[in-house]
């Protein structure tokens, strides 16, 4: 087996990421958590209010030879809307961003390549941030595989199990 390697990203609310991430074959693990701002440890209380100016993100913890960077990516735009500045459906706010956290210049380049194949079927509107990753800091245990463990909670019911089944169907019933 590989090395795995991983990517952070963030699209609206991380239990909605983390669970259609967890879908995807060579996918070993995905960890919610906050990047992208300068308070130290932050807490979700601290993220949710918007003072802290992390965004809620995944790391994605993969095997390239299993699945490829390019298809992580490529997996990103169809997850959510990338068109909507600071917004995934009722989740308004700076800690909602799309945004990719490259670690390298190999990741920066994959991204804005990504960013820019996926761009014509947005209309051209893609908002998503490309920003250097500094540090990842995991979200509370509680967070960790909130929709595996909380399947019939409200928010789980109503808005990830809808995006969860339709990408099943579209990636062949996993």
């Amino acid at each position: 087996m590989a090395t795995l390697q991983s990517l952070v990203l963030g699209g609206g609310c991380f239990w909605c990421v983390e669970a259609a991430y967890e879908l995807l074959p060579g996918v070993a693990a995905v960890v919610s958590g906050y990047a992208g701002g300068p308070r130290a440890n932050p807490t979700y209380e601290q993220v949710c209010a918007g003072v802290s100016g992390h965004a809620e993100v995944v790391r994605v913890d993969y095997d390239p030879e299993r699945i490829p960077l390019e298809a992580l990516l490529d997996f990103f735009w169809t997850i959510h809307d990338p068109t909507t500045l600071n917004r995934q459906g009722a989740d308004a706010g700076t800690q909602y961003r799309s945004v990719i956290f490259y670690a390298d210049a190999v990741q920066k380049a994959a991204a804005e390549a990504a960013l820019a194949r996926a761009n014509p079927a947005w209309g051209g509107r893609i908002v998503t941030q490309l920003t250097p990753l500094e540090t990842f800091y995991e979200a509370e245990p509680y967070h960790q595989d909130y929709f595996r463990l909380n399947p019939h909670g409200g928010y789980c019911q109503a808005v990830i199990r809808p995006k969860i089944d339709k990408l099943r169907q579209a990636i062949g019933g996993r």
